[in-house]
């Protein structure tokens, strides 16, 4: 029988240090950190996103995720425009630049995973594991309390009637 608790532990401190060595080499090369890398993957393949969406494709709060944007903006690699279905919500997109980084420093990221992943495990075991990764992910999105949530505005347990 397989010890979970080890394999979750695995899981994390390989996500870890993979994410270390990723960040790193985006960052010397591209001067960009794997954060906003993830950032730009996510509304490029979007064309368009409310923060709301970002947040709920990436998994933070919607708090992290604006002033994920908000750096992201400032560097001049997305940009916010009004939402014309909802004047609440401002709708983000990449901007050339945006685009530029995210071309240059996607060989990068493969690159990298290719070393630490694609030539350590033979082709079929790579498909498996993606199958199974897959599946993981989707059964963990389909349950809400997976959710990240802005503690500001979780709602809060009903205090008892007297």
């Amino acid at each position: 029988m397989t010890d979970l608790t080890s394999l979750f532990t695995d899981l994390v401190r390989l996500e870890t240090r993979l994410y270390n060595v990723l960040d790193a080499r985006l960052k010397a090369e591209h001067d960009l950190p794997l954060g906003q890398f993830e950032f730009l993957r996510v509304i490029a393949a979007r064309g368009t996103a409310r923060v709301y969406d970002l947040a709920h494709d990436i998994a933070i709060t919607v708090g992290a995720t604006s002033k994920a944007v908000d750096r992201i903006e400032s560097a001049g690699r997305c940009r916010r425009t009004a939402n014309p279905h909802d004047r609440r919500s401002s709708l983000v997109e990449l901007t050339p630049e945006g685009e530029r980084v995210l071309a240059a420093a996607t060989p990068t990221v493969e690159a990298e995973l290719n070393t630490w992943v694609g030539s350590v495990l033979p082709a079929e075991n790579l498909e498996q594991l993606a199958t199974m990764l897959s599946m993981l992910r989707q059964r963990a999105e389909s349950d809400h309390r997976t959710d990240r949530v802005d503690p500001a505005t979780a709602p809060r347990p009903e205090s008892p009637r007297t």
